[in-house]
């Protein structure tokens, strides 16, 4: 298994959709994304390229979403 760096490749992603911007999942809950790339899921080891992590504004728990289609603008 290749486990060099893949690169993000923002392209992929909505223009408004980087590191700082708020966000809402589809469950309503909102958040500013702290960063986005690689996560391994630890239960499937699946591997998603572009996973987004959230944190609530205030602070609190962060959560990743794994397809950003399912975000939007808030």
């Amino acid at each position: 298994m290749n486990t060099a760096h893949r690169p993000v490749s923002y392209r992929q992603l909505p223009d408004w959709l980087t590191e700082g911007a708020a966000a809402v999942d589809e469950d309503g809950r909102r958040g500013i994304v702290q960063f986005i790339g690689e996560w391994e899921d630890p239960a499937t080891r699946r591997v998603t390229d572009r996973a987004v992590f959230l944190r609530p504004e205030g602070g609190g728990t962060e959560w990743i979403v794994t397809g950003h289609r399912t975000l939007t603008q808030d």
